[in-house]
């Protein structure tokens, strides 16, 4: 069984299509997605949970990963994939 991964995004943001596209690339059929752009409330949730402003912000399982870049780096250093699995 795979890891529930949530992701606060907006429809207009590159970096959200990219780690999108990793998730998939990993093997991630189903993301549940928090479109801050479209419930503005939920950005200020977003920020209580991450301390970050910006968009994305990932979650896998219930574990807060970061953004993009947080996203592709564990995928670099091999750790994403387990981290999918648990």
């Amino acid at each position: 069984m795979s890891s529930k991964v949530l992701m606060y995004s907006t429809g207009t943001c590159p970096y959200c299509q990219r780690a999108e596209m990793l998730l998939q690339s990993r093997g991630v059929t189903d993301i549940e997605k928090i479109h801050i752009d479209l419930e503005p409330a939920r950005r200020n949730e977003m920020i209580e949970k991450t301390g970050r402003r910006t968009v994305p912000q990932i979650f896998i399982g219930e574990r807060h990963v970061g953004g993009f870049d947080d996203l592709s780096a564990l995928d670099r250093a091999g750790e994403l994939v387990p981290l999918l699995q648990d």
